[in-house]
């Protein structure tokens, strides 16, 4: 691959990253911690795997197909395709209104701004990146700026909590506890909904699709898992040093509590420039992702894509504005996303094996396996989780 393709990867691999690290990223991880203890180390543990066989699966089959999900679901049966963009697209703007919510509140702890406010100005912002002309290139680069930097000052954070890591060996293997809901809502967090489909369809933009590219796709795919998989550790690290020393997290701001907690007020100031950049480049994923998987229903969808993109962060902030988003919404937008996971993921696994849609690919018997199992284990724990909702 050139130079330039090789930053396009990097940069789809930051824009699927970064896109899962955002406020419910960051608020799913410390809630859990703080219920969970040591024994969330487990479940981490867990979600990565299940995590590297969805996005492996769905990243090469879209490439290899050089077409987006929505119409790879079509041709696996006619109608699919637009009820599962449905479904992206709405897990989307749930993520979404959460996410711009989240950009205010980190303005709000590192300039005292009004949340509102903050809010309205990230929204700003990020209009301001799709609006340039160059806004591929624009993504790419925010993403992996600020990926670099909320990995950096979350180590920084971690390195200050000082957990017991010999306890966090042991019971990621054998936890003392285990919560399936915790479980699906981390994985829907990381790859449910629009996330895991974000770098593939930013690749097929660039022009990366066929089969020439799938050994580049791999390390793209596993690079995006292993991103968000290191800030998932490091904070869940942070969190439980601070709950070690017997610290009770605030529950109206899990995650700004352990920066504080961990390093005074320098630790707040640092969380809230986490927080805003983690909402910041969700804003974009989630409003990119979200707006490709209904831009095949209609060739003006295509024509207008920029305008509709920014239409869709303009509603998403106005929906905040209107009626907040608490810590709970936040959590239940995961485990809505880890709901749309098997189904899109089954999908792409049928669609692996019609030559019509993905001609002489021939996909590896281990990832199929891997695939169909994690579909199998996600649609359990989901009607697990809507089972203990109902009781």
């Amino acid at each position: 691959m050139s130079k330039y393709n090789w930053s396009v990867l990097l940069g789809a691999s930051f824009l699927m990253a970064t896109s899962a690290i955002g406020p419910g990223f960051l608020t799913q991880t410390a809630v859990f911690t703080a219920q969970l203890g040591a024994s969330f180390a487990c479940i981490i543990l867990l979600s990565i795997l299940i995590d590297a066989a969805a996005q492996l699966n769905i990243w090469r089959i879209i490439t290899v197909a050089n077409q987006p999900a929505q119409q790879v679901a079509n041709q696996v049966l006619p109608g699919l395709g637009y009820a599962i963009a449905i479904l992206v697209f709405l897990g989307g703007m749930a993520f979404n209104i959460g996410n711009v919510a989240g950009a205010g509140l980190g303005l709000n702890v590192l300039l005292g701004l009004d949340v509102a406010h903050g809010s309205i100005i990230s929204a700003g912002i990020a209009i301001a990146i799709f609006i340039y002309r160059e806004a591929g290139k624009a993504m790419d680069w925010l993403a992996k700026l600020l990926g670099m930097l909320m990995i950096a000052l979350t180590l920084y954070i971690a390195y200050r909590s000082r957990p017991a890591m010999h306890e966090v060996l042991v019971q990621s293997i054998f936890p003392k506890t285990f919560s399936f809901k915790a479980l699906l809502t981390i994985v829907g967090g990381t790859v449910g909904g629009y996330i895991t489909f974000a770098g593939a369809h930013r690749l097929l933009d660039a022009g990366i699709g066929g089969d020439r590219h799938l050994r580049a796709v791999n390390r793209g795919a596993l690079s995006a898992i292993g991103i968000a998989s290191l800030m998932r550790i490091l904070l869940f690290i942070a969190t439980l040093g601070v709950i070690h020393a017997g610290a009770v997290l605030d529950p109206t701001n899990p995650p700004a509590a352990v920066f504080k907690l961990a390093s005074g007020e320098v630790g707040h100031k640092l969380f809230g420039l986490v927080m805003w950049s983690a909402a910041i480049t969700s804003v974009v994923g989630s409003a990119y992702t979200s707006v490709s998987f209904i831009r095949s229903f209609h060739p003006r969808i295509t024509q207008w894509n920029r305008l509709i993109i920014i239409a869709f962060i303009v509603v998403c902030c106005a929906v905040y504005l209107a009626v907040g988003q608490p810590v709970k919404t936040l959590i239940v937008a995961g485990a809505f996303n880890g709901l749309i996971l098997p189904v899109s993921l089954a999908v792409m696994l049928i669609a692996a094996y019609r030559p019509a849609i993905v001609g002489g690919y021939k996909q590896p018997l281990w990832l199929s396996v891997f695939g169909l199992a994690t579909v199998v284990l996600m649609a359990w724990m989901g009607y697990q989780t809507i089972a203990q909702l109902l009781a």
